[in-house]
């Protein structure tokens, strides 16, 4: 069992986590309450928060898939398909920046803007029927009490500013920290996970595969910090570094071309309930994508290394006792308390 220490911040929200695992920051303009997080988790699975009516933000963020989804891109309401594979959102609310490359976006009320007015892509197709939306909340037999509850201060509190608001408050509260990895490590429970998983726990961390240097910390990702986009090699059309065209990073965001093809570094919470991988979904299994970093990159198992391909990432040869080893660690992230709790999980029974 895992001994949580509860800590109180904006609002007296308590999280109860594991002293290790410090409680999420909050913007002092949306504090944490109760209220406002069942609030949240109810928007969060409703599916009338689209235009027509029939996406929500689970739609593709699945708790079964650690909040991802099994596609390999999203496709928007409108059948519309993207160019990006959806990104869990566990443990989110640590992460500096929140998407596969845009370095603004940073705040989750800001963020959620996104998949609900976006149009390049379309993803739940509101805008130009807020009108709607805004209608089915007030004429509902539930919501408006818990608006009211979520923001008291508020005459009208029905709006697109407190619906954003209670979904990021929900947003924060996924942090996952009880998988048998964390059991063994920061509970000192030696039957945890198996002798497999521990030599596959000294392959990760070791100079030798150095995938820590980017999957650090507590939260297995370097994203808590501002600067956390890599290239890992994984197109090189042009023999120039060249990614696909609209779909080529961080470039897309500066026009730098040394930040063609660098992403966001995802968590590894959870890895195992994530396929397929990388931000357009194109490694289908984590298997395989042990392999493209092993040949230091996709295009370079296809004999056309990328130029630029990230500095901390280097081949090496793994043999196939190695291989299992290190599949019994990433699958020991799984953390299945997390993936079941029904404060994650949907309201609508």
């Amino acid at each position: 069992m895992l001994v949580c220490t509860p800590y109180l911040y904006a609002g007296d929200y308590i999280w109860a986590l594991p002293a290790w695992m410090p409680a999420p920051i909050v913007p002092v303009d949306n504090p944490m309450s109760e209220e406002k997080v069942t609030l949240g988790q109810r928007l969060f699975y409703d599916a009338n928060l689209s235009g027509p009516g029939y996406m929500s933000c689970s739609t593709c963020h699945m708790p079964e898939h650690s909040f991802s989804e099994p596609r390999p891109v999203s496709v928007g309401v409108t059948g519309q398909f993207h160019s990006r594979n959806a990104m869990s959102i566990v443990n989110v609310a640590y992460m500096k920046t929140l998407t596969w490359a845009n370095p603004n976006e940073v705040r989750l009320e800001d963020q959620a803007n996104v998949p609900i007015f976006g149009t390049h892509p379309i993803e739940m197709d509101t805008k130009g029927q807020e009108e709607k939306v805004i209608l089915f909340l007030q004429r509902d037999p539930i919501y408006p009490n818990l608006f009211h509850k979520a923001f008291p201060d508020q005459d009208n509190p029905i709006s697109f500013d407190t619906i954003t608001k209670a979904l990021a408050s929900f947003e924060r509260t996924l942090i996952s920290y009880q998988s048998p990895y964390d059991d063994y490590k920061y509970n000192h429970n030696d039957s945890a996970i198996s002798e497999d998983a521990k030599l596959g726990e000294a392959l990760f961390f070791s100079a030798r595969l150095e995938c820590s240097s980017c999957h650090t910390g507590v939260h297995f990702s370097d994203a808590t910090q501002a600067s956390a986009f890599h290239n890992t090699g994984l197109y090189n059309l042009d023999g120039k570094g060249a990614y696909p065209e609209g779909n080529q990073g961080l470039f897309e965001h500066t026009g730098k071309e040394a930040d063609k093809g660098r992403f966001r570094t995802p968590t590894l919470r959870n890895i195992a309930q994530t396929a397929p991988y990388m931000h357009d979904g194109s490694i289908a299994t984590l298997e395989k994508v042990i392999e493209h970093y092993a040949a230091g990159g996709r295009a370079a198992q296809q004999g056309k290394a990328s130029p630029l391909r990230s500095d901390k990432l280097h081949p090496f040869l793994l043999t196939d006792d190695e291989k299992r080893q290190l599949m019994a660690f990433l699958t020991s992230l799984t953390d299945s308390k997390f993936i079941d709790n029904p404060h994650f999980t949907t309201p609508f029974r």
